[in-house]
């Protein structure tokens, strides 16, 4: 029985990886901007299937280098995002650019199943063996995601903290119009921004698709669960924002141990509302933006 649940923990941490580094890019763009982007989850989506695509015929390039092409895409489709929506409304009223960007995620999703159709899909991976420690089961993409996210966050810790440009995002987003008056660079900072949060959310929809499938509804169904682990760690706390994707992930599964694997989608959805009702300012709140 220890090795089950031990197993379900273990299967956390591996989805509870992909959902923070799905958190982390939405609460990267809202600690500055201040905004909820619901188009984050299309950008999940049009990474996993822009890799598909390269790594297919007539391309068919290795999955290795078809990343390269479908992330350099992924953060085209952010950086324009902000470009031709969110930089115009900037100034407007807020509820303007939450319309904006459900208006956008629409229009993504539907562009997928233009291209791509409807139906599931996955990647053509050859069958390979899992690894066994003890009563524990994972299988190598598994460990590549978890290694994955760990890289990804690395390479932002060094960023925000060991880099000049991460001190200037960081007040940028405490204050942006004084970042402004005191000289920062505000295009490279907003570039930046977006350049991270498309290629965590592009990353991350690789590693999902990989490790299970792909369908036009998958980005949708992960914001749900980024989105809940935003307010779980602090609107624009990225570090509470890993936090709290990892405890998602975990608690979602150790649920299965005692209701339908068909209701874990209930853990995010439930979290949400109790969150918003008793802490909505989530357990790591602060009052700035990205840390």
């Amino acid at each position: 029985m220890t090795g089950y649940y031990t197993q379900l923990i273990v299967n956390g941490i591996v989805a509870g990886s992909i959902y923070a580094l799905f958190a982390v890019g939405l609460a990267m763009v809202y600690g500055v901007f201040k905004f909820i982007n619901f188009s984050h989850g299309e950008l999940i989506t049009w990474g996993g299937y822009l890799a598909l695509m390269f790594s297919s015929p007539p391309i068919a390039l290795p999955l290795y280098l078809a990343v390269i092409p479908a992330l350099l895409l992924t953060v085209g489709i952010g950086l324009a995002q902000d470009c031709f929506v969110f930089r115009p409304l900037r100034q407007s009223n807020p509820i303007s650019i939450l319309i904006a960007s459900i208006g956008l995620s629409y229009l993504l999703r539907n562009g997928i199943r233009l291209f791509w159709g409807s139906d599931l899909q996955s990647f053509n991976l050859p069958l390979s063996t899992g690894i066994i420690f003890g009563d524990i089961y994972i299988t190598r993409i598994q460990i590549l995601m978890v290694l994955s996210a760990l890289l990804f966050f690395s390479i932002l810790y060094f960023l925000l903290t060991r880099t000049l440009l991460g001190k200037s995002l960081r007040a940028v987003s405490d204050n942006i119009e004084l970042s402004s008056i005191m000289g920062i660079n505000m295009r490279k900072v907003t570039w930046t921004i977006w350049i991270l949060a498309s290629v965590f959310a592009g990353s991350g929809g690789i590693l999902l698709a990989l490790d299970t499938s792909l369908d036009p509804m998958m980005g949708m169904n992960s914001l749900i669960k980024a989105f809940a682990a935003v307010l779980l760690g602090g609107a624009g706390n990225i570090w509470g924002a890993l936090v709290g994707g990892l405890f998602i992930g975990i608690t979602e599964n150790l649920s299965v141990a005692f209701i339908s694997p068909d209701y874990k989608d209930f853990i995010s959805y439930g979290l949400i509302f109790i969150l918003l009702l008793i802490k909505p300012r989530g357990f790591f709140g602060i009052a700035g933006g990205v840390r």
